[in-house]
C-alpha cells in the first residue's frame, strides 16, 4: 500500500503557519509609551491599544492611474464606553489628526467628517463617535504622476500615516500610531467598499439655501433654509463646526428654543461665554433630534452667514479644565488589573464537563470531516494488532491534548498582553489561511496519488513514518486540532467563555478537557476490542478510499480560498488560486523522470516566480491585518455595540449573529435556519432588527462583546430586548429554538 503524506511533514508546515500568525500578533501588541500616549513600535496598517483599534484602509476600485480618484481612511473601533472626537470636540476633547506621507504626484483632501452625536459626561457634553467610525479623506492622483513601467512587486505604492487621537471614557488618554499600507497601482482595491459606502452615507448633505445667524447680546438667532420638506415640523439638533460658538451641553426646550417658519428652521441658542471674535460665517450640521436618519441622509450641513457679530468672551484655555484634570490623573500609572478570581469547585467541574462534551461533539462538526481520512486509514492500518492500536490511540490522544494546551496557552498569553482574541484566532490571518490552503492542496494531491513523499527524499527518511508509528500518530493529533480549532461545538462555547476568565491553571485544564473529549472516540477504539474489531480490515478498499478522500481535501481548499477572498478581496483570492496551480504543477513535474522532468521543472519554477512578481500587490493582501470585509446581505445590518444599545433603548428587539467566514458551522446556520422564510417572516412580524457581527478578521469590539456574553468563539446568536437579559442561543441553531426565543418577546 502507498504511503500517505507524513503527518511529520504536515506538522512542520502547520508550525510555520502558527508562528507566522503569532509573530504578527505580537507585533501588534508591542506598542511603545510616549509622552502623549501609545504608538506602535513598527509601522503596519493596524494599531491596537486596550481602548481603540485603528486601521488604515483604502478604496481604489479602479487602481491609481494618472488622473484617478480614490479614498484613504482611518477606521477607529472603540471598546464599549470609549469615544473619540469630531472636528469640534465640544466642551472638552481634541479632534483626531491625520498626517500623511504620500508618493510624489498624489495629494489628499481634508477629513470627510461623519455626522457626530452628543456624548454627555456629567454637566459637560462632547461631540464625537463611539463604536466604529471611518474618517475618510479623498485621494487625487495628478495627471503628471508616472507609475512604474513594469508590473511586478513594485506595482504598488506605499501610503504612510501618522495619526493621533484622544480617547475618553471618564478618563482621557492621548494615543497615536504610525501606519503603512501598500495600495496596488493597477489592481482593484475594494475590500472595504462597504465601510466607505457606510461612511459616505454618514456625511451631512450640503444645503443650497441661504442661511444666517446673528447675535443679540448673549443669544444667537439662526435661520436655516433649504432643508428637505420632509423635515418640516420635526425637532432638530444643531452642531456648530466652529468651536466655542454654541454651548454644547445646552438642551433644546430648556436652554434654547426652535420652531419652523414655513420652510425655514429657526432657533434661538445661547452664545458660548468662551467665544472668539465673530467669523464671517459659521458652518453647522443639523440632525434629527432623535438621532435617526431621514431616508439616506444622516444630517444636513449649512453655512450660516453672520449678519450681526459678537465681541470676544472670557479668555479660553487651550485645554478645558476637565480634560487637563484627566490628563494629569493619567500621568500616574494605573494599578495592574486584579488577578482572575479562582472559580468555585462546582464552576470548574461544570466547565471541565462542558469542555469534555464539547470536544466530543467537535468530531461531528463539518470543518473536522476532512481529517477523518487520515484518522481512519491510520486506525485500519493497525487492524489485528491490539498493542499497535493502543499505542496509536494513546499517541493520538497525547497529540490532541498537547495541541489544545499549546493553542490555549498562546490564546491566554496574547489576551494577557492586551490582544483582543478568541477561539479560532489563527484563521483571522490571511497568511495562515493561504498557508493552510497550500497544505491541503498537497494533502489532496498526495491522497489522489499524484505524488508520494518518498519520491522526493532519501529512502531512510521516507520510511520514518513506518518505523515510528507512535510519532506519526501523535503528529496526526496535532494536524487534527489545527483543522478543528476554528469550530465551536455545543457546550464548547460556554466552557471557552469560562476558561478565558479563569486563572491560567484552571483555564488550561478546560482546554485539556476539550482535547480529551475530541480524542475520546479514537482512544476508546484503541482500547476496547469490540470497537476495534468493528473497524474494516485492511485491503484493496483502502486505496480507493484514500483517493476518494482527496476530494474533501480539495473542497476544504475551496473553502479556504473563499475565506481569504472575504478577507482580502477577489484579487487576493485570485492570487492564491494562481499560486496553488503553479505549486501543483511544480509538484507534478517532480514525479517525472529524465530530461522531461528537468525541462518541465524549470518551466514550473519560472512560472511560479513570474506569478509571485506579477501578483506581488495581491500577495501582500495575504499578510496579517485586522478588520472585516464581508458584505452584509440586505436584511442584515452591520453590528456595533452602540447600535445595539441605541435600538434596545428605543424598545426595538435586536438579534445579533456573531459569525466569521472561516467558521463552517456559522455558514451552515446562515444558509439554513437564518435563511428560512418562516424565521425571517417571524423576525419581520415582531420588528426585530438583524445585526451581523463579522469576526472574519480580528475585531476587538466584537471580541469584547463575546467576552461579556461569556463566549470566546463563534458562532454565537443573541436576542436582545429592552428590560430583559440577553438570550444566548445554541451554536447549532434550530428553527424551533429561534421561534421559541422570539415568542418570549
Amino acid at each position: 500500500m502507498r504511503t500517505i503524506f507524513s503527518p511529520r511533514q504536515l506538522f512542520a508546515l502547520l508550525f510555520i503557519a502558527v508562528c507566522a500568525y503569532a509573530s504578527s500578533a505580537s507585533a501588534q501588541i508591542s506598542f511603545k509609551s510616549g509622552a502623549m500616549g501609545s504608538s506602535l513600535g513598527s509601522a503596519s496598517n493596524v494599531v491596537t491599544t486596550p481602548r481603540v483599534r485603528a486601521e488604515l484602509v483604502a478604496h481604489a476600485p479602479d487602481g491609481l492611474a494618472p488622473g484617478a480618484s480614490a479614498w484613504l481612511g482611518l477606521v477607529l473601533t472603540h471598546q464599549p464606553g470609549w469615544h473619540t472626537y469630531w472636528k469640534n470636540a465640544g466642551d472638552s476633547g481634541l479632534p483626531t489628526e491625520l498626517r500623511w506621507t504620500l508618493p510624489a504626484g498624489m495629494d489628499v483632501g481634508e477629513i470627510a467628517w461623519p455626522v457626530p452625536h452628543r456624548i454627555r459626561v456629567g454637566p459637560l457634553a462632547n461631540y464625537g463617535y463611539e463604536g466604529e467610525v471611518l474618517l475618510a479623506v479623498p485621494l487625487q492622483v495628478s495627471q503628471a504622476f508616472k507609475p512604474p513601467l513594469l508590473a511586478g512587486a513594485a506595482d504598488a505604492l506605499t501610503v504612510r500615516l501618522h495619526a493621533s487621537w484622544l480617547v475618553c471614557r471618564v478618563e482621557c488618554i492621548p494615543e497615536e500610531g504610525d501606519f503603512e499600507l501598500a495600495v496596488p497601482l493597477r489592481g482593484s482595491t475594494a475590500g472595504d467598499a462597504a465601510r466607505f459606502a457606510q461612511a459616505a452615507a454618514q456625511q451631512p448633505v450640503a444645503l443650497a439655501g441661504a442661511s444666517t445667524v446673528r447675535a443679540d447680546g448673549e443669544r444667537l438667532h439662526w435661520r436655516i433654509a433649504g432643508l428637505p420638506p420632509a423635515l418640516q415640523g420635526k425637532a432638530l439638533d444643531l452642531f456648530a463646526e466652529t468651536p466655542s460658538v454654541l454651548v454644547p451641553a445646552a438642551e433644546s426646550g430648556k436652554d434654547w428654543t426652535q420652531r419652523w417658519d414655513g420652510a425655514v428652521w429657526t432657533a434661538d441658542t445661547p452664545l458660548s461665554p468662551e467665544r472668539d471674535a465673530a467669523p464671517r460665517s459659521v458652518p453647522a450640521v443639523l440632525t434629527l433630534a432623535d438621532g435617526k436618519a431621514l431616508g439616506a441622509a444622516a444630517g444636513w450641513r449649512a453655512v450660516a452667514t453672520v449678519e450681526a457679530g459678537w465681541s470676544t468672551g472670557a479668555p479660553r484655555a487651550e485645554v478645558s479644565p476637565a480634560l487637563a484634570a484627566a490628563l494629569e490623573a493619567n500621568r500616574t500609572a494605573a494599578p495592574p488589573p486584579a488577578p482572575a478570581a479562582a472559580p468555585s469547585l462546582a464552576g470548574l467541574a461544570t466547565a471541565l464537563l462542558g469542555g469534555l462534551l464539547g470536544g466530543l461533539l467537535l468530531n461531528l462538526m463539518p470543518c473536522v470531516f476532512p481529517v477523518l481520512a487520515i484518522k481512519l486509514l491510520a486506525l485500519a492500518r493497525h487492524g489485528g494488532r491490539p498493542r499497535a492500536q493502543r499505542l496509536a490511540a494513546l499517541a493520538y490522544t497525547v497529540g490532541v491534548v498537547l495541541s489544545f494546551l499549546a493553542l490555549g496557552g498562546l490564546l491566554l498569553a496574547l489576551r494577557a498582553a492586551g490582544e483582543q482574541l478568541g477561539w479560532g484566532f489563527q484563521l483571522q490571518s490571511p497568511l495562515v489561511v493561504a498557508l493552510l490552503a497550500g497544505l491541503f492542496t498537497l494533502i489532496g494531491l498526495n491522497l489522489a496519488g499524484v505524488f508520494e513523499f518518498g519520491q522526493f527524499v532519501p529512502g531512510r527518511l521516507a520510511t520514518l513514518q513506518a518505523r515510528h508509528p507512535v510519532t506519526d500518530a501523535l503528529l496526526s493529533g496535532v494536524v487534527a486540532v489545527a483543522i478543528a480549532s476554528p469550530c465551536t461545538a455545543p457546550f464548547m462555547g460556554a466552557s471557552l467563555g469560562f476558561a478565558v476568565a479563569m486563572p491560567a491553571p484552571q483555564a488550561l485544564a478546560v482546554f485539556g478537557a476539550l482535547g480529551l473529549g475530541m480524542a475520546l472516540p479514537y482512544l476508546l477504539a484503541g482500547f476496547i476490542p469490540a470497537l476495534a474489531h468493528a473497524l474494516p480490515r485492511p485491503g484493496p478498499w483502502m486505496g480507493t478510499f484514500r483517493r476518494a478522500m482527496a476530494f474533501p481535501m480539495f473542497a476544504t481548499v475551496v473553502w479556504l480560498v473563499w475565506v481569504l477572498g472575504q478577507q482580502s478581496g477577489i484579487d487576493g483570492a485570485g492570487a492564491l488560486l494562481a499560486l496553488l496551480v503553479a505549486g501543483s504543477s511544480l509538484v507534478w513535474t517532480l514525479t517525472l523522470r529524465g530530461r522531461t522532468r528537468l525541462l518541465l521543472g524549470i518551466a514550473a519554477v519560472a512560472a511560479s516566480a513570474a506569478l509571485l512578481l506579477g501578483l506581488g500587490p495581491n500577495v501582500v493582501r495575504m499578510l496579517p491585518a485586522g478588520g472585516t470585509s464581508v458584505a452584509t446581505s440586505q436584511a442584515w445590518q452591520p453590528w456595533s455595540a452602540a447600535r445595539v444599545a441605541e435600538l434596545t433603548a428605543s424598545g426595538q428587539p435586536v438579534f445579533v449573529d456573531f459569525t466569521a467566514a472561516w467558521c463552517v458551522t456559522c455558514q451552515y446556520n446562515k444558509r439554513t435556519t437564518l435563511a428560512d422564510p418562516e424565521v425571517l417572516a417571524d423576525f419581520a412580524r415582531r420588528k426585530v432588527t438583524l445585526l451581523r457581527a463579522d469576526w472574519t478578521r480580528r475585531d476587538p469590539a466584537i471580541t469584547a462583546a463575546l467576552t461579556q456574553l461569556g463566549r470566546s468563539g463563534v458562532p454565537v446568536y443573541v436576542l436582545y430586548a429592552k428590560g430583559k437579559a440577553p438570550v444566548v442561543l445554541s451554536e447549532i441553531l434550530g428553527k424551533g429554538e429561534v421561534q421559541a426565543a422570539l415568542a418570549g418577546l
